[in-house]
């Protein structure tokens, strides 16, 4: 017999890794700049792991959400203080980046979390 519970659920997590990849195609590089510019080296290293995750021929869902898990909390780790420094030294809004970028992490790890 069919389970339509799985099948539903397995949908779910591969429309959230899809969501992922158009949004690290259309964004990837900004959050790129913005994890290199923080003094811990975790965030980026969490990017890269999610892009292997993602180059697979079938991604890994779980290994996507641990990553984007990873990087948010990355960015909700930066004290305002080293935003302001990266801002100046960088020529780039690290605020308003973070900010930003957390907001679309956090909406696709809903994505994920609403699968279970």
């Amino acid at each position: 017999m069919l389970n339509t519970t799985t099948l539903a659920t397995d949908q779910a997590r591969y429309n959230a890794t899809a969501s992922t990849e158009a949004y690290l195609r259309r964004h990837g590089a900004g959050l790129c700049d913005l994890l290199d510019a923080f003094d811990d080296p975790g965030g980026f290293e969490a990017l890269c792991g999610l892009h292997v995750a993602l180059s697979a021929a079938f991604p890994e869902a779980d290994a996507a959400e641990a990553a984007l898990r990873d990087i948010h909390g990355a960015l909700e780790g930066q004290a305002p203080s080293a935003l302001d420094r990266i801002s100046r030294e960088r020529n780039m809004s690290a605020s308003d980046m973070t900010r930003w970028h957390g907001a679309r992490v956090s909406e696709l790890l809903a994505r994920f979390r609403n699968t279970r």
